[in-house]
């Protein structure tokens, strides 16, 4: 861990509840709404140490809407279900400052 991990992590923990408080509001819209279109998703992922990938992955199913289903820590790959076709960066927002205090 460099000397920036502390910032990382600080900079980590707000990106994510904003986006658990972004995706609640987005997540109860498409439900009332009925636009649910349930897929999973293949991300690759930058990140190479184990511990960054479960990081990620239970980053992700905190996030309302979304939710890991399998890790490949080979292929740097996560399985994500989500509930609507969305863009794969918009899945892992938090992936920079994982890295960050991580790797």
């Amino acid at each position: 861990m460099g000397l920036l991990s502390p910032i990382y992590l600080v900079l980590y923990l707000l990106n994510l509840v904003y986006n658990i408080i972004k995706s609640s509001f987005e997540t109860a819209l498409l439900c009332v709404l009925g636009r649910i279109d349930p897929q999973v998703v293949e991300v690759d992922t930058v990140l190479k140490k184990n511990i960054s990938h479960y990081v990620l992955a239970n980053s992700i199913t905190l996030t309302p809407g979304t939710l890991t289903v399998d890790i490949d820590h080979e292929k740097q790959k996560l399985y994500v279900a989500v509930l609507t076709p969305r863009d794969v960066k918009s899945i892992i927002p938090f992936e920079g400052y994982i890295r960050g205090v991580f790797e």
